[in-house]
């Protein structure tokens, strides 16, 4: 199976860079026929620059400011592809990831959708044990909606990846969509085509800058609810967001 890696980048020139170099390594490493696809969107900085600096890394700008523009335009330039790799261009790509990826996909015909956690690198100890505790929660929550109401399945934004042609089935991504809530709709809608599995196995490093920025409970509290009103009632309670960087 050949695999896209889909990273939206909206004013990302501190962070874009580590990121490509982490994916980069883990393609070389794994030897997984695997290809870049970095979505400038709408940046005003360096970003497309620096993206573009990278070898084997290729472009698409998006104009239309949000992350779901940027995913979506993402998906479109991936044409070819069995599976797309959708993270974040804040993520640090860990050894083994790809592993993780072609060993669940080939070893279940029926997934379409895999997803896991993030592991926040550069937050404080008592704030990473606070997520794994709430982690725990979101996991009791999968295996709850997958496999006892049958309603959904959990999706991290900015760690899963998803079977093309079954994104295709189900109508590609939702524009009204702006940010939060749109993983949970990916989950949603992918459900009803095959399987969607949350694993720790699957971990990625993150920045925590949105969490500390924001408060560890408030955007917890914030992802639950739309979490909940995107699987029940099809649509996120919350519309706006702020963009977080990092200074």
């Amino acid at each position: 199976m050949k695999l896209a890696f889909v990273i939206p980048a909206y004013n990302e020139e501190k962070l874009i860079g580590t990121c490509l170099e982490s994916v980069l390594a883990e393609i070389k490493r794994s030897g997984v026929a695997a290809d870049v696809i970095v979505v400038n969107n709408a940046s005003t900085d360096r970003t497309g620059e620096i993206a573009r600096s990278f070898t084997g890394v290729r472009v698409v700008d998006e104009p239309k400011k949000g992350l779901v523009n940027a995913r979506d335009a993402g998906f479109a330039a991936s044409e070819g592809y069995d599976l797309i790799a959708n993270i974040d261009s804040d993520t640090i790509v860990p050894e083994g990831w790809l592993d993780v990826v072609m060993r669940e996909f080939m070893g279940d015909k029926k997934l379409v959708c895999l997803s896991g956690p993030y592991v926040y690198y550069d937050m404080a100890a008592h704030n990473r044990l606070m997520i794994d505790m709430f982690y725990v929660l979101t996991y009791l929550i999968y295996l709850l909606n997958r496999f006892v109401l049958k309603v959904g399945s959990v999706v991290q934004g900015g760690n899963f990846v998803f079977k093309r042609d079954a994104w295709v089935q189900v109508g590609g991504y939702d524009r009204s969509i702006e940010f939060f809530g749109e993983d949970t709709d990916v989950a949603v809608r992918l459900s009803k085509v095959g399987g969607v599995k949350w694993t720790y196995a699957l971990k990625m490093k993150t920045s925590g800058r949105r969490l500390e920025a924001e408060g560890v409970f408030r955007t917890a509290a914030t992802y639950t609810l739309n979490y909940f009103w995107v699987t029940f009632r099809g649509k996120p309670a919350t519309m706006e967001y702020k963009d977080v960087r990092k200074d």
